[in-house]
């Protein structure tokens, strides 16, 4: 019942990438056989606003939000403004068509998850992505705020975790509102070439469907992050863990030793530790060898995302050995 982080954000390994691809090509597959059978097969509309208990929390909120992200409305009957922001939630809810499912807590029978969330006040409102709880937001909020709130923990769950949404089955019940058709991307062939090649570990193939989207489309999300996670996992599949972590021992102002021992640190979730190890390369090395190390850094960063405390502390530590 009580809220943990039940995610592996940061835990960059062959498992938690598949895992992430997989989530996503199933997602995907399920809303294109939606579209083609004309509906069926998914969740009804009223699926998408749950009233959410403590006896409940761990299947309806947690488990649930490895399939889609959770959106928790923290609210109580005497409260004035949680009754104009409710209903938007749940009319966002609907429109969304399941990116997103929106659980209303009531606070007054259910202290014990209001203690957990440390709640100060009400509405309240929180994500859960992946099992990790986010705040969002406290207090009434005006719509395009609440909007763009959404869309960015929308694309946090597809980007870090290939978390597409539920489908949903429009002919299960009426709504007032009609789902808007999902039309393929340009680029959804090409992305589950690499998924596939990631699943198969041919991590050359996935490189290079990576670099055929990003070839045509620079700024790609999916694409950037996908091609530094599969170069990682391709540079540390030939690579000896034991000789690398006596040669980083040995040799600790050697860029090379030091970089591979840095991927081995950030495949096995030791994310710090892998930056910190090549910061303070930096700091030890010059010319050539430290650019290499930077840019090695900075690959590392593209794998766990710029938005990461641990990135921007990196970066911050860096930026102060290169200046």
């Amino acid at each position: 019942m009580q809220p943990r982080n039940m995610s592996m954000s940061g835990v960059v390994d062959l498992a938690a990438v598949k895992a992430a691809g997989e989530a996503k090509a199933k997602a995907e597959q399920a809303r294109a056989e939606s579209a083609r059978t004309g509906g069926g097969g998914g969740v009804s509309p009223s699926a998408l606003v749950i009233d959410v208990d403590e006896a409940g929390f761990e299947t309806d909120v947690l488990q649930r939000s490895t399939e889609v992200p959770v959106v928790i409305d923290f609210w109580a009957e005497w409260c004035e403004p949680c009754k104009q922001l409710g209903p938007l939630l749940e009319r966002l809810a609907t429109e969304y068509n399941g990116r997103f499912v929106l659980a209303k807590v009531d606070v007054d029978a259910n202290q014990m998850l209001m203690q957990q969330f440390g709640i100060q006040g009400i509405p309240a409102v929180f994500a859960v992505v992946a099992g990790q709880a986010l705040p969002l937001f406290q207090g009434a909020a005006p719509e395009s705020q609440i909007r763009q709130t959404l869309d960015q923990l929308i694309q946090v769950g597809e980007e870090r975790f290939g978390l597409t949404g539920i489908v949903v089955d429009a002919d299960a019940e009426v709504t007032d509102s009609a789902p808007a058709e999902v039309p393929a991307g340009p680029y959804d062939a090409l992305l589950e070439a690499a998924a596939q090649a990631l699943d198969a570990s041919d991590f050359d193939g996935a490189v290079q469907a990576y670099r055929n989207v990003l070839s045509e489309d620079p700024v790609n999300t999916e694409a950037k992050l996908g091609l530094a996670q599969a170069e990682l996992l391709r540079r540390v599949a030939g690579l000896d863990p034991q000789k690398v972590r006596a040669d980083a021992a040995e040799k600790p102002a050697d860029p090379a030793a030091q970089m591979d021992a840095a991927d081995l640190d950030l495949v096995g979730g030791h994310v710090e530790d892998a930056f910190g190890r090549l910061v303070e390369t930096v700091r030890r090395t010059f010319g050539d060898d430290r650019d290499a190390v930077r840019v090695r850094l900075l690959k590392l960063f593209e794998v766990i995302g710029p938005e990461d405390p641990r990135v921007i502390a990196a970066r911050t530590a860096l930026a102060r050995v290169l200046f």
